[in-house]
């Protein structure tokens, strides 16, 4: 009975994993692929699939860190600031530097860097933003955050 019940339920989670990910990848991926339309299952997911749990704004902030070494600013490898050890997971790509804007992160952080990057005399770090990703991609605005001494 506890056997047959497992199976059904694994089944389920097999079916309903791999009818999310073909509702996931229908429009974009897998009828251009076949080249018609494939059908779609009624009532089951929202035609914007995984993106439905975000809130998509026209702007975009991040943040950039510099180095002072002999007078010179040199950018610093967001990388190299924090390491990420996960294959497949990539930090940096989801703007996890941003969070060091708060002022309630500016002492960690400015020690974080010091030990991480001795060879720096002092750190600045800038917030930059696109005001408007779609209508002027190019368009990038920066201001001083905070620099650390």
């Amino acid at each position: 009975m506890v056997r047959r019940r497992n199976v059904l339920i694994t089944w389920f989670v097999i079916g309903w994993t791999a009818l999310f990910h073909y509702e996931t990848l229908r429009v974009n991926y897998l009828s251009p692929l076949v080249k018609r339309e494939l059908p779609k299952f009624p009532l089951l997911f929202p035609p914007a699939g995984w993106i439905m749990f975000y809130h998509i704004d026209r702007s975009y902030g991040f943040a950039e860190v510099y180095g002072v070494r002999d007078g010179r600013s040199e950018p610093l490898d967001p990388h190299a600031i924090f390491k990420t050890r996960a294959v497949g997971y990539d930090n940096i790509r989801r703007n996890v530097l941003v969070g060091v804007l708060g002022r309630e992160e500016v002492p960690r952080f400015c020690r974080h860097l010091k030990r991480q990057f001795p060879a720096y005399q002092r750190f600045a770090v800038f917030y930059g933003e696109y005001p408007d990703v779609i209508d002027t991609p190019d368009r990038v605005v920066y201001q001083l955050a905070y620099r650390c001494q």
